[in-house]
């Protein structure tokens, strides 16, 4: 947990790693899907066809897996994922176009209570890097929290823990305290979803409710108001942390998902890649992969009570690249991404159909640069250091906010691409639209006569390398208590994995519905072969 917890890193490596955590609990596994067939149902008078489509991301990789983990018998399994990569909205890039200096652009972080992708790691001994700060080449990490006039908190990574914590105590009093607490009792709750006698759960609404999670319902300001929490603290750091996750402030975001990011614990992330996860959740049992495909139909074949699906993909002869489509059937469907952007026909309607939501449009756009930040932007005196994670808060007086939710310098790393070589700091910026190439060069302390120019190849000395990225992040978590059935039809044949993204959209709440789904899925199985040798025994 955040500040005191005697289980968390130091409050300043909290609130450095929380720089980083922009997508670190949140992915979309956007939409990719997963056939299942099981060939060999042992004891049965016939073999269960059970056709799961599931994404490539963390839901649907986790659907996936967990059918093989609970379903006795040889399940084949076909991943149809329209990107050319898996991992969905975990994806990283090469720095410079190296690949072995790879940069996340997607989900970055996961924690020690994330049960489903630390297993996942442990699995398949995948190596992790805990994220207690990168190396800035002497670099001294300094936290800074800027509300588009002011930094209204500064915190020195060069200090003395304990009196960083006195100073945080005095500044914000009990509000740091309750915070903890309120977050611990959270997250215990939550973790009931995992075990019996809540999982696996038809309901997201009626589990969140025998859980206790009733913080969903309300808005993060009216949750921290009735617990105590005030501003400046809710203003400062929540805020902050909801900004820097979920771009959304305390007014907008419900209560629940502010909870989560101030769950913080042993910070990590998969060395050269959190998409390994799901890509070894895929490839474990041999299943079939088709990368660049697209799912276009699903229509119900009422006299087989099975499901046809029809894909795309491209085709090259060498010369011309053309489209080849694919029918197959199938007898259970898991739809594992956003049903709103897949442009999916589904014939019949579903009878439970996810509601439209609404989600964050955000720019990620990564650099580097052998310039460190310009004191002047930050109304800070030319011979200050600036901080080298910044995350971003509303004005105190409603005046112009930031433009950005957060900026930071990831690490050092060097460019080999020019002669000599140098080291160079790499930056990752959070924002609402995309940054010009003339806003990226005065956010950097250049000297005048080095951006002269607004040519991007003119400033090729300034920006060495430059990556962008704009995502459908997550939802707009406004307050609810009813979420999406994960079962659309009235046969269980076709399913819904992101039906949880507007209650917590996360890696391992995706990971979890996947695993949820799955369940569901093989208990129907098994009723159906209990049935059916029952029936048999009478005869």
């Amino acid at each position: 947990m955040a500040f005191t917890n005697t289980r968390s890193a130091k409050w300043s490596r909290f609130w450095y790693s929380a720089s980083a955590l922009l997508f670190s609990l949140v992915t979309i596994a956007w939409l990719v899907y997963v056939y299942a067939t099981s060939s060999t149902a042992k004891q049965l008078s016939k073999p269960i066809a059970g056709n799961n489509t599931t994404s490539a991301g963390s839901g649907g990789a986790s659907a996936a897996f967990y059918l093989h983990q609970a379903y006795p018998c040889l399940l084949n399994v076909t991943v149809y994922e329209r990107e050319n990569y898996l991992g969905g909205r975990s994806t990283s890039v090469g720095v410079y176009g190296d690949a072995w200096e790879q940069v996340e652009v997607g989900a970055s972080i996961f924690v020690d209570v994330n049960y489903n992708l630390v297993s996942a790691v442990e699995r398949f001994n995948l190596s992790t890097v805990v994220y207690d700060g990168e190396d800035l080449d002497g670099l001294t990490q300094i936290l800074g929290v800027w509300n588009g006039q002011k930094f209204v908190f500064i915190q020195n990574d060069g200090g003395y823990e304990w009196w960083n914590n006195l100073k945080l105590l005095w500044k914000y009093g009990l509000s740091t305290i309750r915070t903890q607490r309120l977050a611990d009792d959270t997250m215990s709750k939550f973790l009931k979803m995992y075990e019996a006698p809540i999982f696996p759960f038809k309901s997201l609404g009626e589990a969140a409710t025998r859980a206790g999670l009733s913080a969903s319902g309300k808005t993060s300001a009216q949750l921290l108001k009735e617990s105590g929490i005030h501003a400046p603290f809710s203003s400062d750091i929540i805020q902050a942390a909801t900004r820097v996750n979920y771009a959304q402030n305390l007014a907008q975001i419900h209560g629940l998902e502010a909870m989560v990011c101030m769950v913080v614990n042993g910070a990590m992330s998969v060395n050269g890649g959190n998409w390994q996860i799901f890509d070894r959740m895929l490839r474990h049992n041999q299943n079939e992969i088709l990368l660049d495909t697209r799912v276009t139909d699903i229509s119900l074949l009422e006299d087989r009570g099975q499901y046809r699906v029809k894909s795309t993909s491209p085709m090259s002869n060498g010369l011309e690249v053309s489209t080849d489509t694919e029918a197959r059937n199938f007898d259970t469907v898991i739809i594992a991404g956003p049903l709103q952007f897949s442009n999916i026909s589904i014939r019949p309607a579903p009878a439970f159909p996810p509601a439209s939501t609404s989600y964050v449009t955000l720019y990620v756009t990564l650099f580097t640069s052998p310039y460190r930040l310009n004191p002047s932007k930050f109304g800070l005196h030319s011979s200050a250091d600036v901080p080298t994670a910044i995350l971003t808060t509303l004005p105190e007086d409603g005046g112009s906010s930031a433009s950005f939710f957060s900026l930071s310098i990831l690490r050092a790393v060097t460019n080999t691409h020019i002669q000599p070589s140098r080291r160079e700091y790499l930056y990752k910026l959070f924002s609402p639209t995309p940054p010009s190439l003339k806003d990226l060069i005065e956010t950097l302390n250049v000297p005048a006569r080095n951006h002269t120019s607004s040519s991007m190849n003119d400033h090729k000395s300034v920006i060495t390398w430059k990556y962008d990225k704009k995502w459908h992040s997550y939802p707009y978590l406004s307050p609810r208590k009813t979420f999406d059935s994960p079962q659309l039809d009235v046969m269980g044949k076709l399913w819904y994995t992101s039906g949880i993204e507007p209650f917590i959209s996360t890696m391992e709440t995706s990971s979890l519905m996947g695993k949820n789904v799955a369940q569901l899925i093989v208990d129907d199985w098994l009723l159906e072969e209990a049935a059916s040798m029952a029936e048999k025994a009478v005869v």
